[in-house]
């Protein structure tokens, strides 16, 4: 999706919630590493026109980390993760224990299924249920505009 965004010429950012448990991986030992370790609340590194950033808090919320996106000016900002949070989203089915999500969430735009027997399940929805092929390229017309 993001490859197909961009080739549209969007301009595009991503969020991606790690939902792992603990933090995402850093390289130890790095002066931007050590520059945090030592106190500095961030860390910026850049070279050849790549740049990282490095920031440390107790938590981020998602408006918090859309901010910063938005320094860069993106077209369009897509958010992986943070299904509770109000913004548009498409939800992504991948067996039957998924199907509690489709009642549970709100601003739902889309139902995207991993395989057939689900979007069976929710033919009778008033949202659209498609195969997740499909379902890209649903998203990427409704975040052109061009549906």
């Amino acid at each position: 999706m993001i490859q197909q965004l961009a080739a549209k010429g969007l301009k595009v950012a991503t969020v991606k919630h790690h939902g792992h448990g603990g933090r995402p991986e850093i390289v130890e030992e790095k002066d931007s590493d050590k520059h945090v370790k030592a106190g500095a609340a961030v860390s910026l590194v850049e070279g050849g026109g790549r740049m990282v950033i490095h920031a440390e808090n107790d938590k981020w919320s998602l408006s918090e980390e859309i901010d910063m996106l938005s320094f860069f000016k993106p077209d369009v900002i897509l958010i992986e993760g943070y299904k509770n949070e109000p913004y548009p989203k498409a939800v992504i089915l991948r067996d039957e224990s998924d199907l509690e999500l489709v009642g549970k969430l709100h601003n739902i735009k889309v139902i995207l299924c991993r395989n057939s027997e689900l979007a069976n399940v929710l033919k009778d929805s008033s949202l659209p249920v498609l195969d997740i092929n499909e379902g890209v390229s649903w998203i990427i017309e409704y975040i052109t505009g061009t549906q």
